[in-house]
């Protein structure tokens, strides 16, 4: 097989483990693609070449050992890793060592994946714009805080990566990088060995080109291996778009997005696709989510602002006073807000509808002097804990993707990859089809 580096994470998986093809021969194509492109896009922290092409020999000597037999994998710079540097995006821990993986890092090397090197983060997952460019334009974002990851799997470089959302870090840069991004349910990734920014929103997902890749990179990451198994979908869903109480913010292509999700789902869903409006208990959730976040971090990154405060970046020292300005009865009432939200969704979902399809984005991606992004439309999901995958479905006035998010009910992770693979084989382009 010629181009290895272009083989999606399920087939190079296949290939693996028939012997079509050696796990030496697609990491070296793999590091080729990243000697010809990072000087532009800047997605990796650290390679471990050496480690990564010695664990490759091994797996092609030996039996196959599992789910991601031979796979190359990055990783987000916020996961620790045994044999890899972990700077959490930060200077301060900038010669960080940690002496064991993360667990999702652990159970994904059990699975035979080859961890070939840390991906950028932002300044421990936070808003700062990171070296990271987009790869369909080097002038915009990739968004982030997954910056690396979603720009890595976009450009070729690696056909699986780890990410993490705490407002729209998977979602956001999948939408901007024209990737898939899952992120499952909260809590189906343990979070050990991954540095939180704020417990009650942190999530662990993935990055593939198909949503049976990132299937398969969750199911290893939480050890949840029938996940792997993307079943076909039998039932008609009920389907409903919601524009969310955020809509004014949507620019023309993100409306278009939902316009063509719309009729692409058509197909695939029983009756007739209505808005749908989330239940009076949402109302204010993305503020809540928002004041949530910025109270939490502000106690999660206590050490970092009294022992470093001149190693922080000025917006996330800003960020850090605001959330300490916060009282603990504000955060407390959010939270309680919170969890009435998260019960009258619930509801939403066992009476009315299976699957939501709402904005990944309020646009596509913005240049780099403007941020990474406005998360604007997946802080409520995040805040809810609910399964999210974004789908690649058009794209904008600069020619860059645009997605679409599919949202499910609570611990919906099978269903939501179920109907995002029929959801996906539904659309119009040939080429939008090979997300399935």
């Amino acid at each position: 097989m010629r181009d290895l580096e272009s083989l999606s994470a399920t087939q190079a998986v296949k290939a693996l483990a028939r012997r079509e093809i050696k796990a030496t021969h697609l990491l070296l194509s793999c590091l080729d693609r990243i000697g010809q492109r990072e000087s532009t896009v800047k997605a990796w922290v650290s390679l471990g070449k050496e480690n990564a092409l010695a664990r490759a020999k091994e797996l092609d000597k030996g039996a196959i050992t599992g789910l991601l037999h031979g796979l190359p994998i990055g990783v987000k710079d916020l996961y620790d890793t045994y044999d890899l540097p972990t700077a959490y995006g930060s200077p301060i821990y900038a010669k960080n060592y940690p002496r064991t993986d993360a667990v999702s890092i652990a159970l994904m090397r059990q699975a035979g994946g080859i961890i070939l090197g840390k991906t950028v983060t932002t300044e421990f997952a936070t808003f700062k714009s990171a070296a990271t460019t987009n790869p369909h334009n080097s002038k915009h974002t990739p968004g982030g805080s997954s910056s690396g990851s979603a720009a890595a799997v976009a450009d070729f470089m690696i056909p699986l990566a780890t990410g993490s959302q705490t407002a729209g870090s998977i979602i956001r840069p999948a939408a901007f990088c024209g990737v898939v991004g899952f992120k499952p349910s909260l809590g189906k990734i343990s979070i050990a060995g991954v540095k939180s920014l704020a417990i009650s929103l942190d999530t662990m997902g993935c990055f593939g080109r198909t949503v049976e890749d990132v299937a398969l990179g969750v199911a290893a990451m939480s050890g949840d291996h029938q996940l792997a198994k993307v079943k076909d979908l039998h039932n008609k869903p009920r389907i409903g778009i919601c524009k969310t109480a955020n809509w004014s913010s949507a620019q023309k292509e993100t409306a278009n997005a939902l316009a063509l999700a719309r009729h692409a789902a058509e197909s695939i869903c029983k009756g007739v696709i209505g808005d749908i409006k989330l239940p009076k208990a949402c109302d204010g959730l993305s503020q809540a989510q928002s004041r949530i976040m910025l109270s939490e971090m502000s106690r999660s990154l206590s050490f970092e602002r009294e022992h470093f405060t001149k190693k922080l970046s000025p917006q996330l020292i800003k960020q850090l006073a605001e959330g300490s300005a916060l009282t603990y009865e504000q955060y407390s009432k959010d939270l309680l807000l919170a969890q009435r939200a998260i019960v009258s969704v619930a509801q939403l979902f066992s009476d009315e509808v299976d699957i939501l399809i709402a904005p990944s984005a309020v646009g596509e991606a913005p240049t780099i002097k403007d941020g990474t992004g406005d998360p604007i439309f997946c802080r409520g999901w995040t805040m809810l804990g609910l399964p999210c995958i974004n789908l690649n479905i058009t794209s904008g006035p600069n020619g860059l993707p645009v997605g679409v998010q599919l949202i499910a009910g609570p611990g919906k992770d099978h269903f939501l990859l179920s109907v995002a693979r029929a959801f996906a084989l539904a659309l119009p382009d040939p080429v939008l089809r090979d997300q399935a």
